[in-house]
């Protein structure tokens, strides 16, 4: 396979890049099973990138069903060193209107049915993740905006839930009581992985509604976030194309050694199965797992 240093995530509604050159489409299996989706391999603006659709095309993986240890494994194992995530996300602030963009900056956690580590399994690691998001990628991506005067909201809170069902009001409301600005179902465990995996990781978020705390706006339905998806898809293209330039230039190497440098098992106690499942995301564990 290629090697491809830009990954690309779609989230709901975004299943293709129009105008995408494709050079080859891949679905490769990983130790933890397959991805999504197949991944295509293609040229934008001269910049080689691998393009995910995180529910599949068709979208027929719930939040909870993405394989995302596989989709995360299968694009690192492609060599890529940066993902940009776009999802579709509700609004928990009168500010952040339907079809506004949004870089968060930190993240709430309130899954609870999800794997969201490469670990265990008789090898522990305790990764860092107090900045979920990469402060190099969310720069180029906020000077992207600047430059094609796309408006764009930054350091925001979005919290991730569990899902497929959407919030209840009273849920709307405590989420905004703790600060946080936007809501989504995919953020997790994908940005937990690609830190585990040293992948520089920042996800584009598209106001699709404003959750249903706003009482005087339509309750959310499947259909509102599929026509606002619809009206964000082609200025998410226009965002990607404007960043592109400054991706993949292994610039912010920040990452590298952060993870294997936290597996806190003794070398001797390591389950051998495991280390070489692991090998698949770090080289510098082959030597391990052949000692």
């Amino acid at each position: 396979m290629e090697t491809v240093k830009i990954g690309v995530i779609g989230g709901s509604g975004l299943y293709a890049i129009p105008g995408m050159e494709i050079i080859s489409e891949v679905h490769p299996e990983t130790p933890w099973g397959l991805p999504s989706d197949t991944i295509t391999i293609g040229k934008l603006q001269g910049k080689t990138i691998a393009f995910l659709p995180r529910h599949g095309r068709g979208h027929f993986l719930t939040p909870t069903e993405v394989p995302s240890r596989a989709n995360i494994a299968a694009l690192k194992h492609l060599g890529v060193e940066e993902i940009i995530a776009f999802s579709a996300v509700g609004s928990l602030r009168e500010e952040i209107a339907p079809l506004h963009f949004i870089l968060p900056h930190q993240i709430i956690d309130r899954t609870q049915q999800r794997v969201s580590t490469f670990f265990g399994d008789g090898v522990v690691a305790h990764a860092p993740f107090a900045e979920p998001f990469s402060h190099s990628l969310a720069i180029k991506l906020s000077q992207a905006a600047q430059s094609i005067g796309l408006p764009l909201h930054t350091n925001k809170t979005l919290i991730c839930m569990e899902g497929p069902l959407f919030s209840t009001r009273a849920e709307s409301h405590l989420y905004r009581s703790w600060g946080a600005d936007i809501i989504n179902m995919s953020v997790l465990p994908e940005a937990k992985l690609a830190r585990e995996a040293e992948i520089l990781y920042q996800m584009v978020c598209m106001a699709t509604d404003y959750d249903c705390w706003h009482e005087d706006e339509a309750s959310v339905t499947v259909e509102m976030i599929i026509r606002n998806l619809n009206k964000n898809a082609e200025n998410a293209r226009r965002l990607l194309i404007a960043t592109l330039p400054a991706l993949g230039n292994t610039e912010d190497t920040s990452l590298i050694g952060s993870t294997t440098n936290s597996i806190i098992t003794a070398p001797e106690k390591r389950n051998r199965a495991q280390i070489a499942r692991l090998s698949y995301l770090f080289d510098s564990l082959t030597a391990s797992k052949q000692s």
